[in-house]
């Protein structure tokens, strides 16, 4: 729309210069036309001065604004009352050269050039009558020089006047064609668009079905019974403050929803915008709905898990507790045979109670249930009761099992039992992919303010693109062989309780060289007492530490921790 303001600016002013450009030749040839018949040099002069306005018009062309139509009303006040003052004023022969400036500004088609010429040939007329008798007397010219004058006056303002009226024909014919171009897009538009007058009623329609019979009745009627007060109270909001929005369902089509817009653009008449959104509406009633059946689900899965885990334990309990007595033959003899299937019992039971733990801690944490029981406590105590757990295991498997902490508490603030299932998950893993004879190395220390677990062993090693997987849950790498002796949670846990910590887990490893993970936790309790006589800790690691073998010598304040020996 600014461009086809500007482009009628343009036209508008282009029109007037090409008036201008012909009056001041006009001008240029009666100046001319004076000097070659003899008349009197204030003549020529007079003529000269009426066309110079013409001349400063030339820059509407390429100039527009109030600047240029400051300078030009000034040089049409300047020149025509100069040029019929210095010829005799309104008794001269040139008198009808005050009308000039009327003619000039009507030459442009527009309404308020045009009331500024009129007023400039005013306020000329004026200064001329208030002026008259000191002047110059009457230039001498006779009665042909005046009508002639009076008949190229007449002439240029008949012609700015023909010029102004086709300028407006333009303009209306353009705007009846830019209305009635509107009105086609508005038609072939999928919005239908509504006049609403002052009442509430529906003037017209256009677009998608139009009013459709709709014309003198309420906007409201748009509207099922029940949502017909909330259009009268969105229709007086916008109203008021110039625009409201609300869904609707039409009459007897509760299968679909309308969205309207409305707007005030002047005062008491309203433009309603209304949209089939009935899809948009589905979509969004679907994912509403399919987001509440997963939370439905979740909640279900949730209770199934807690049901389920203690259905499964107090059994489990009682089988592992039972075949315990059996395999130690607390009441007597067994026999060998029996002695062997109690004791296979007894581990299938414990190890399907590990993976009820296992389950039932990752569904808590995955659905953002699992609370941390924080307390202050001796990090080595709970590294150690990890260790005296998988002392039976390492033994079975003829795995060198080492653990070097130190000789001073690392006081933290953590979950107790977190702390316990990390370090046992991570050496059940190294323990379950290193072969008889290997080695199994755990360190754990304050590296700042981090408690650093570091598990290392001399397993089969890890591929590449089996490294990116783990951690994730139920993912597990290796053949199916190796696969089949866990479940891909304990990795999963690790990660999960190291990052309710505010930690990370990390692995390192290369096939047949072994694995090294290590977890950092910043939970070191700053509130423990230091001893005056402690080395201050150090925040940086042992170049050693995270190589495949953990060195032995981590320093002098160390204490090695072998079960196996």
């Amino acid at each position: 729309m600014r461009e086809i303001d500007n482009g009628r600016e343009r036209d508008a002013a282009g029109a007037g210069a090409d008036w201008h450009l012909a009056w001041a030749s006009a001008a240029a040839l009666a100046a001319l036309a004076a000097t070659a018949l003899g008349a009197e040099p204030r003549l020529a002069w007079a003529f000269a001065a009426a066309g110079a306005p013409g001349l400063v018009a030339q820059l509407a062309r390429l100039w527009r604004g109030g600047i240029l139509r400051t300078a030009l009303a000034l040089s049409w006040a300047t020149a025509t009352c100069w040029a019929v003052w210095s010829t005799g004023g309104l008794a001269g022969p040139l008198a009808c050269l005050s009308m000039a400036p009327a003619a000039a500004f009507a030459s442009f088609g527009e309404r308020r050039l045009l009331a500024l010429g009129a007023a400039l040939t005013g306020a000329g007329l004026a200064a001329l009558a208030v002026t008259a008798g000191t002047g110059p007397p009457a230039a001498a010219g006779g009665p042909l020089l005046t009508a002639a004058v009076v008949l190229a006056t007449a002439l240029g303002v008949a012609a700015a006047l023909q010029m102004a009226g086709a300028r407006s024909a333009r303009r209306e014919a353009a705007s009846a064609a830019e209305a009635a171009e509107l009105r086609r897009l508005l038609e072939a538009s999928p919005v239908r668009t509504l006049r609403v007058g002052e009442e509430g009623r529906i003037l017209c329609g256009l677009g998608a079905e139009g009013a459709a019979g709709l014309e003198g009745e309420p906007l409201e009627t748009i509207a099922d019974v029940a949502d017909r007060a909330a259009v009268r109270a969105a229709l007086e909001l916008a109203r008021r403050t110039g625009a409201s929005s609300l869904g609707v369902r039409p009459p007897l089509a509760p299968d679909r929803f309308l969205a309207v817009e409305l707007r005030a653009p002047a005062t008491g008449l309203v433009a309603a915008f209304v949209r089939d959104a009935s899809l948009e509406h589905a979509i969004a009633a679907a994912l509403e709905r399919r987001a509440s059946d997963a939370e439905e689900e979740a909640a279900a899965k949730s209770r199934f898990l807690a049901n389920m885990s203690h259905e499964l334990r107090t059994p489990l309990n009682a089988i592992i507790g039972f075949s315990d007595i059996m395999r130690s033959r607390l009441f007597g003899p067994l026999p060998a045979r029996y002695a062997e299937y109690a004791g296979l019992i007894h581990e299938s039971g414990g190890h399907l109670l590990d993976l009820i733990n296992d389950v039932l801690d990752f569904s808590k944490i995955e659905a953002e249930r699992f609370t941390l029981s924080r307390e202050r406590f001796d990090a080595r105590d709970a590294v150690a009761a990890a260790l005296r757990l998988t002392r039976v295991q390492a033994d079975s498997a003829r795995i060198d099992l080492r653990a070097a902490l130190p000789a001073e508490a690392i006081r933290i603030d953590a979950d107790r039992r977190a702390i316990k299932q990390i370090v046992l998950n991570l050496v059940s893993n190294a323990l379950k992919f290193t072969p008889p004879g290997g080695q199994v190395n755990i360190v754990a220390r304050a590296v700042g303010p981090n408690l650093e677990l570091i598990v290392a062993d001399t397993g089969v090693g890890i591929a590449p693109r089996d490294l990116e997987r783990l951690g994730r849950p139920f993912e597990q790498a290796g053949p199916a062989e190796q696969r089949a002796r866990g479940t891909g949670l304990g990795l999963s846990l690790v990660r999960a309780f190291a990052e309710l910590h505010g930690g990370a887990m990390t692995l390192k490893s290369a096939l047949g060289d072994g694995t090294v993970a290590t977890v950092r936790m910043p939970v070191i309790d700053r509130k423990a007492p230091e001893r005056p006589d402690a080395a201050p800790a150090s925040n940086e690691a042992p170049a050693s530490a995270e190589e495949p073998l953990v060195a032995a010598a981590l320093g002098d304040n160390v204490i090695v921790f072998n079960p196996h020996r």
